[in-house]
């Protein structure tokens, strides 16, 4: 009997240079094991230098984009990025509510690259007071999680687990505060959260300048795994080994003058003799049959 793979609805904006946000939760997704779906809450305009400009989706649009999907596929679990802007974010909230079965990966992208705030104050409240409480996993990075909580960002581990009080109160049952800013650390420390336990996980520290999308494929990665039947501590430390090792073989792909794309695909032949063989061998097969 064919098996389908799960489904995951990913929500969040449309990356033109296709190294994060919408494209880069479909290849992540897809890479590891899972079949992604979407609705897009912004048009942006960017490369692997920067983003030039940005266009929210209407939210009654965004709204009918995650009527249609939720209506006719399977979803397993949903994974949420950028949200633009308060009107989307309450439509996002409004939809999720008549389906209190599903899980969602919540990654609140609310800061640039540059330092500038990508959701202004009244987006913010809607966010901490309708959207994560009804997340099952929170994946900030350190400033994000600053602005969450009203706190310093951290710039030692020891900052990072006097966060974990004011994370609870958020109200997500699961956090996952990642600590890749702390460059100067050997390695890479994320701290898992639950309600009443802490546990660190740590990765080797891969040092390239290919990290855009990193947030995005990581919380696509942790969906998909979810989806797949792991524990949500266990999705998070199989999303983090898969980004390991996507940033480890980023250097494989060029793509742009700026910050490159993580290589997701890096666990499949990149040599075309190696595919098409396969595809003959496969046609071959067929017609003997």
């Amino acid at each position: 009997m064919n098996q389908s793979p799960p489904v995951i609805l990913t929500i969040a904006g449309s990356d033109s240079g296709g190294g994060a946000g919408i494209q880069a939760d479909i290849k992540a997704i897809s890479a590891t094991g899972g079949y992604a779906c979407s609705a897009i809450t912004a048009l942006t305009a960017q490369n692997t230098c920067g983003v030039e400009a940005v266009s929210p989706v209407d939210p009654a649009f965004v709204r009918a984009q995650l009527n249609a999907v939720l209506y006719d596929m399977p979803v397993r679990a949903v994974k949420i990025g950028m949200l633009a802007n308060q009107a989307i974010i309450r439509e996002v909230a409004a939809v999720l509510a008549r389906s209190p079965h599903l899980p969602v990966v919540l990654d609140p992208v609310m800061i640039a690259t540059s330092g500038d705030p990508l959701l202004d104050d009244d987006a913010m409240d809607a966010l901490i007071n309708t959207l994560i409480p009804r997340t099952t996993i929170l994946t900030p990075n350190l400033p994000e999680a600053a602005r969450l909580t009203g706190c310093p960002v951290p710039t030692t581990t020891e900052e990072m687990y006097a966060l974990v009080p004011a994370l609870r109160k958020l109200g997500c049952p699961y956090v996952m505060l990642k600590g890749g800013h702390l460059h100067h650390a050997p390695e890479s420390l994320d701290v898992w959260i639950s309600r009443d336990t802490c546990q660190t996980l740590s990765a080797r520290r891969i040092e390239t300048p290919n990290t855009h999308g990193t947030g995005c494929s990581l919380s696509a990665a942790i969906a998909s795994f979810y989806a797949q039947g792991l524990t949500p501590i266990d999705a998070g430390r199989a999303a983090k080994r898969y980004l390991t090792d996507a940033l480890a073989h980023s250097q494989q792909l060029i793509v742009g003058r700026g910050a490159g794309p993580v290589h997701h695909f890096f666990a499949y032949p990149a040599d075309e003799s190696v595919y098409l063989s396969k595809h003959a061998l496969v046609e071959s097969h067929a017609l003997v049959k």
